[in-house]
């Protein structure tokens, strides 16, 4: 018997996850909050499944946690469920804060997008509105000029250096208002992944991660 031929995509894997735990995973409407460590749970019950790697595993569950539908069940006090459907720990007001920033921060990527595809198509007045933003944002830094210089004399975190950022480096990384500990896991193209103490993966920019070693 020919082997079974391996999922192409995280679209695949996604609509394999929805059939095969559909109390969990679900492809079109309102998704469920997944249980911290699902990752261990179907890398166990799929462990035996040679259509789908634990890598191609890992980055469909990214792609699945990212999405908007899916950033949008992260509410505080709901709570969260294993491959069986069943409730387990209600979600913390931290991680829906997270979850709402993600948020935020993805639809205003798309709106930037969309703003500078509609620029495109109209250089001239694009010209004119970036000179009306340089003009203002000069101005605004000539008034702060000075309290930048006293901020900048006021002590900071160690930030990591290209030899620290990998995967084991323990960091601190603030997510909202909160500084967190947290385990670097992947260093990816333009984002890094980390693991928080709760056992939570989120994903990161650089800037927001400092050596936890770092106690000032």
């Amino acid at each position: 018997m020919e082997n079974p031929q391996k999922f192409a995509s995280n679209k695949e894997v996604i609509a394999f996850l929805a059939e095969t735990f559909p109390a969990c995973f679900s492809i079109e409407g309102e998704a469920k909050p997944l249980k911290i460590g699902i990752f261990q749970d179907l890398a166990e019950r799929l462990g035996e499944d040679p259509r789908v790697s634990k890598t191609m595993l890992r980055s469909t569950l990214r792609h699945y946690t990212n999405s908007w539908r899916y950033l949008h069940s992260i509410k505080a006090g709901v709570p969260r469920v294993n491959l069986d459907g069943e409730d387990g720990d209600l979600i913390e007001q931290q991680h829906a804060d997270h979850a709402l920033e993600q948020l935020n921060e993805s639809k205003k990527k798309v709106a930037e997008k969309r703003k500078e595809k509609k620029a495109l198509q109209n250089p001239a007045k694009k010209s004119y509105k970036n000179k009306q933003t340089q003009t203002g944002e000069a101005a605004l830094k000539r008034t702060n000029s000075t309290k930048a210089k006293v901020q900048r004399k006021q002590p900071v975190a160690e930030k990591l250096t290209d030899a620290s950022m990998i995967p084991g480096t323990s960091v601190t990384v603030k997510i909202g208002k909160s500084i967190m500990q947290a385990t670097i896991t992947e260093v990816a193209k333009d984002d890094i992944h980390v693991q928080l103490e709760s056992g939570m993966s989120v994903k990161v920019q650089a800037n927001q991660l400092r050596l936890a070693r770092t106690k000032r």
